[in-house]
């Protein structure tokens, strides 16, 4: 397993580690171990993702979830914070996502502007803030300079940044596609050199026979690994992927619903590899609220047990 850092490996500021320990310890499963439930989606995707379940469509169902789980944190973008949030100030910790964009423009084209500045996350009492980087697509020049200017206040106020690092874009296509285990890993390391205190990433699909038009490097590892059993692959894969992210804490995303046994297996794998912690939204609140509790405290076990 590669080694997770521990705040006593990252060069924090005050406000930075007293922030940072409130969500690695003080909430959620504790022991230095991440649980998010992000609430980003009805930007991000529109409102399609609460047909499954339509309570979860009210913003409130999710901090009840939150809060009621024990969730180390709630991501929302601003205006939802600013509504329902009051009710939960200091039992849910807030993460607060200063950029986004819709689903309507193609990926081609990623680039999420700031829609809230690092300071409203101050005025919030937030804990950190998200940032969404598109790496690899046309718009990574102004998205790199926005990034930089946000981990500048970053640092002026003391606020954790966790990157939503995510490969998009033609040319990530055609070298794997934005799932590849090039692409995941490049997204590490670039949320790494480029300042991000966590990074949140997507699992590499190993199994992708779009592996094979990676560079050189890793259609050797495809080769490699493509043999193996299917569980030592998606580790070892996961593990490349931790490792390269070096002093950056890895929360790795559950993605688009799953069934309870891939959830927990996804789970199991990501910690075992040395994953920081899981940032896990629609597996979560896309089913009935008491359902959403029982799969929150096995997933917190495995959390725990890791």
């Amino acid at each position: 397993m590669v080694q997770r850092p521990s705040l006593d490996d990252l060069a924090l500021s005050l406000g930075k580690r007293t922030r940072l320990h409130r969500l690695l310890y003080e909430h959620g499963p504790g022991n230095g171990r991440l649980l998010l439930l992000p609430i980003d989606q009805g930007m991000e995707h529109g409102p399609i993702d609460f047909f499954p379940n339509p309570p979860s469509a009210d913003p409130d169902y999710q901090c009840r979830l939150a809060k009621e789980g024990g969730y180390s944190g709630i991501v929302f973008h601003s205006g939802l914070a600013q509504k329902y949030m009051h009710a939960y100030a200091g039992t849910v910790p807030l993460v607060l996502k200063i950029n986004g964009k819709t689903n309507i423009p193609s990926d081609a084209e990623a680039f999420s502007p700031l829609e809230a500045t690092v300071e409203d996350a101050v005025r919030m009492g937030a804990d950190a803030v998200g940032y969404t980087l598109y790496v690899g697509s046309p718009s990574q020049d102004r998205d790199i300079i926005q990034l930089g200017k946000v981990r500048a206040e970053c640092e002026r106020y003391g606020m954790p940044l966790i990157v939503w690092s995510y490969p998009r874009g033609s040319a990530v296509e055609a070298k794997g596609g934005r799932d590849s285990i090039y692409a995941v890993d490049y997204a590490a390391r670039l949320a790494n050199e480029l300042g991000a205190d966590i990074v949140k990433l997507n699992v590499p699909k190993f199994r992708d026979p779009r592996n094979a038009d990676s560079p050189a490097p890793y259609r050797k590892l495809y080769e490699e690994w493509k043999e193996l059993d299917e569980n030592e692959a998606y580790r070892l894969a996961v593990e490349k992927v931790v490792a390269s992210a070096g002093r950056t804490m890895v929360l790795f995303s559950g993605g688009s619903k799953l069934s309870d046994e891939d959830l927990l297996l996804k789970a199991r794998i990501c910690m075992e590899a040395g994953a920081t912690g899981l940032i896990f939204g629609r597996n979560m609140w896309q089913r009935p609220f008491e359902e959403g509790l029982a799969i929150t405290r096995k997933v917190k076990e495995i959390l725990l047990s890791v």
